[in-house]
C-alpha cells in the first residue's frame, strides 16, 4: 500500500479511497438504477399468479349433499388457478415528467460527487499543509532549544566566574521551559494532524505516512500558478450547477402537478386456467382445466378534487419561482466569493513576503543581542525579548505559508 505522498498524489489517492467520495460514487450508481426503474414503468410488465382455494365448509342446501355435481361445480372443494397478465402503460403525463426527473436526479448525484471531491481536495490540502506546519515548527523549536541550551551552558560558566548574574540563568531557564512545553504541545498536534490526514485519505489502519514535499516546495508551486482566471465562468462552478439542478427540479414538480390533470391510459392482457377438484388431483393427466383470456383498456380521468390539485399547482409554481431567485443570488454570491478569495490570495502572498522579511530582521536582531549578551553589553531580559520576537516571527512565517496554500486551493475550487 502506498504511504509516500506528494500533495497531488495525496489528493488523487483520497479521491479514490476517501469514504465520502466512495459513497458519492455509490449515489451515482444508485441514481442510474433509479433512472432505469422509472423507465421500466412505461415498459411492458408481465406478472404470473397461482391461486389455490380449499373450501373447509360447504354452503349446502338441505336437499343436496357435498358430493352432488352441482355443488362441486358452484363451490368446488378445491380449485387451482394459474394466470399470467401482461400490462402496458399507454399514456401518463406523470410518467413523462418522471423520465425527465430521473435524468435530473442523475445530474444531481454527479454534481454532488463533484462537490464532494472538491471538498476532499481542499481537506487534503489543508490536512497535508497542517502536518508540514507542525513538522517545520518542531524542527525550529528543536533548533531554538539547542541555542538556548548553549546559552544556558555558557551563562552558567560565566556565573561561576563572576561574569553573569543568577537572573540571567533564570531568564534563559524560563525561555527553555516554555520552548519544551511548546514542543510537547506541537508533538501532540502533529499526531492529531497525521490522524486527520489519514482519515481524509481514507486509511483505516494507523499507517506511517511520509510526505515527500515541504512547505517551501508547495509555496514555490503555488506562486508559479496564476492568482486569477481569465476564463472564470460562474456557470462552470459546482455550486451554481447544484442551484441550477434545484431550479430544474422545482420546475419539474410544477410540471408534474400539471400532468396530473391529464388522463392516464393503460391496457392489459390476461390469460388463466381454472382447475376444480373434490380431491387434490391437479397433477393428474385426466384433470379438467378451463381456460380464459381477456383484454382490456383502462382510462383514469381526474374530474374534481375540491381545488386541491389547483392549490398544489400554485404551491409548486411558487417553489419554482423561489428557486429561480435563489439561482440568481447564487450566481452573484459566486462572483463575490471569487473576487474576495482572489483578493485574499493576493493579500496572503504579500503577507508571506512581509513575514519573510520580518523573519530575517528578527534573526539579525536576535543574533546581535546574543553577541551583545555574551559580551556583557545586553541584559538577559533584552536577549529574551529578541528571542521571543524571533520565535513569533518564525511561527507567523510558517502560518503565512499555509494560508497561501489554502487560499490557492479555495480559488481553484471556485473554478470547478
Amino acid at each position: 500500500m502506498k504511504t509516500n505522498f506528494s500533495l497531488q498524489e495525496a489528493i488523487e489517492f483520497a479521491l479514490v479511497n476517501n469514504r465520502n467520495s466512495q459513497n458519492a460514487t455509490h449515489d451515482i450508481e444508485a441514481a442510474k438504477q433509479q433512472k432505469w426503474e422509472t423507465i421500466a414503468i412505461g415498459l411492458p410488465q408481465l406478472n404470473g399468479k397461482i391461486e389455490y382455494k380449499n373450501y373447509v365448509k360447504y354452503p349446502i342446501p338441505g336437499n343436496q349433499t357435498a358430493g352432488d355435481s352441482f355443488i362441486n361445480f358452484i363451490f368446488p372443494k378445491q380449485s387451482l388457478t394459474p394466470s399470467v397478465t401482461l400490462s402496458q402503460l399507454i399514456f401518463d403525463g406523470s410518467y413523462i415528467v418522471g423520465l425527465q426527473s430521473a435524468k435530473v436526479f442523475l445530474d444531481i448525484s454527479k454534481n454532488a460527487k463533484a462537490k464532494t471531491d472538491q471538498e476532499i481536495t481542499k481537506g487534503v490540502t489543508s490536512a497535508y499543509s497542517n502536518v508540514l506546519l507542525t513538522e517545520e515548527s518542531i524542527k525550529l523549536i528543536h533548533k531554538n532549544i539547542k541555542s538556548i541550551e548553549d546559552n544556558l551552558h555558557e551563562s552558567k560558566a560565566m556565573l561561576e566566574n563572576g561574569f553573569a548574574e543568577e537572573e540571567d540563568i533564570e531568564q534563559l531557564q524560563i525561555t527553555l521551559n516554555n520552548l519544551n512545553n511548546n514542543l510537547e504541545s506541537l508533538e501532540r498536534i502533529h499526531n492529531i494532524s497525521l490522524k486527520m490526514l489519514r482519515l481524509t485519505l481514507g486509511f483505516i489502519d494507523d499507517v506511517n505516512l511520509t510526505l515527500t514535499e515541504d512547505l517551501q516546495t508547495l509555496i514555490t508551486q503555488t506562486k508559479e500558478q496564476p492568482t486569477a482566471f481569465n476564463d472564470f465562468s460562474v456557470f462552470n462552478n459546482i455550486d451554481y450547477k447544484i442551484a441550477e439542478n434545484e431550479t430544474t427540479s422545482k420546475k419539474l414538480l410544477y410540471k408534474l402537478e400539471q400532468a396530473k390533470l391529464l388522463p392516464s391510459i393503460s391496457s392489459f392482457l390476461s390469460a388463466n386456467y381454472i382447475g376444480n377438484s373434490h380431491d387434490f388431483t391437479f397433477f393428474d393427466k385426466d384433470q379438467t382445466w378451463l381456460s380464459t383470456a381477456l383484454f382490456g383498456v383502462s382510462i383514469d380521468i381526474p374530474i374534481f378534487s375540491s381545488f386541491a390539485s389547483t392549490a398544489k399547482r400554485k404551491r409548486a409554481k411558487i417553489e419554482w419561482l423561489k428557486s429561480q431567485n435563489k439561482l440568481i443570488d447564487t450566481e452573484e454570491q459566486i462572483q463575490i466569493n471569487y473576487q474576495t478569495i482572489q483578493s485574499d490570495l493576493d493579500l496572503a502572498i504579500n503577507t508571506l513576503d512581509n513575514k519573510k522579511r520580518n523573519l530575517k530582521l528578527a534573526e539579525r536582531i536576535e543574533n546581535k543581542n546574543n553577541i551583545k549578551y555574551k559580551e556583557g553589553i545586553a541584559s538577559s531580559f533584552e536577549l529574551r525579548q529578541a528571542q521571543m520576537q524571533l520565535y513569533s516571527s518564525q511561527q507567523e512565517y510558517l502560518q503565512a505559508m499555509v494560508d497561501v496554500i489554502n487560499k490557492k486551493a479555495e480559488l481553484n475550487a471556485l473554478q470547478n
